[in-house]
């Protein structure tokens, strides 16, 4: 697919040691844009930043996003797809345009937690040069409404983990969210374009990864800010169950060891699941109940959803 290339003038120059990686779709990334180019001054042309907008089709977004990387101080790139490819195609992409010997992939819904962030990864990178390392996420910017609350609490319990328990098992705690890959390494093990939609496809290549490479985890936390729905987060749960029956077919040793695998075997075995699972659906959204109650819900909807594929 042939895609529009705006760079800007610091661009033309540069020599990244790190390229930042911001894919988005229908989203707007220009504040997350604006928070790093604060950061320019102190990372001193080490970092660039690719974005691209995969098949947004929004021309007002797109002439304001142009405008706002020509003015950008960190060497920038904006690349405009006409039509959606998908999240590993996408990000294949981005690293094809990356210069840097590293590459970080941040979501354009991420907000960094601190004004040193840029710079502590472009400092790792200088001192010890990891093959992958992850950052970590946090919930300290994002939104409280009350429609949130749902997805506030799981991510707080099963994402938002500190790096030293995030350590314990590497490859499961690696999100594309806040990722940084040495070259070398992306292009032994690149994303798996054969996962579509929304879901797993970062944790799969993760559990590829970390057969032959070190996996380090940090704190250098940026929050997601891009908090949804129960009925949203619903919806892509059922997006994801063919990408999960993808991801334990390849690497079904490390995805049995996973809850949501079991709670999939065990509810397999229950007759009428598929009525059971527009009740946990049901409860799900049910604002009446609990958030933990909710919560629980929604997770045995996703382990119901999963069932079909284990």
């Amino acid at each position: 697919m042939k895609a529009k290339i705006t760079d800007n003038a610091a661009r033309k120059t540069a020599s990244p040691a790190v390229s930042v990686l911001i894919p988005f779709l229908r989203d707007d990334p220009s504040d997350l844009l604006q928070l790093l180019d604060e950061e320019a001054a102190s990372v001193d042309g080490a970092v660039e930043i690719i974005v691209l907008d995969d098949g947004t089709a929004d021309a007002d977004l797109t002439a304001r996003l142009v405008k706002q990387v020509k003015a950008m101080a960190l060497p920038a790139r904006l690349i405009t797809l006409s039509a959606n490819e998908g999240r590993a195609i996408g990000r294949n992409r981005l690293a094809t345009a990356a210069r840097g010997g590293s590459l970080l992939f941040l979501d354009s819904d991420m907000r960094p937690d601190h004004r040193r962030f840029l710079r502590d990864w472009a400092e790792l990178v200088a001192k010890e040069d990891p093959a992958v390392a992850f950052g970590g996420f946090s919930l300290l910017q994002a939104p409280t409404d009350a429609k949130f609350q749902v997805h506030r609490s799981m991510a707080a319990k099963s994402e938002c983990v500190p790096y030293t328990e995030r350590a314990k098992q590497p490859e499961k705690y690696v999100y594309t969210s806040n990722l940084l890959v040495r070259r070398d390494v992306f292009e032994a093990e690149a994303f798996d374009s054969g996962f579509t939609g929304w879901g797993w496809e970062d944790v799969e290549w993760a559990m590829r990864v970390s057969r032959r490479f070190r996996v380090v985890h940090l704190d250098n936390a940026a929050t997601h800010m891009g908090l949804d729905t129960v009925d949203a987060l619903a919806r892509k749960y059922e997006q994801s169950a063919p990408n999960f029956a993808r991801m334990a077919e390849r690497h079904p040793e490390i995805v049995a060891a996973y809850p949501s695998y079991k709670a999939a075997k065990l509810l397999k075995r229950i007759p009428g699941l598929p009525a059971l699972r527009g009740l946990m659906r049901k409860a799900a959204g049910a604002e009446a109940l609990p958030v933990a109650a909710r919560a629980f819900s929604l997770r045995l909807y996703r382990a119901a959803l999963y069932a079909d594929a284990v």
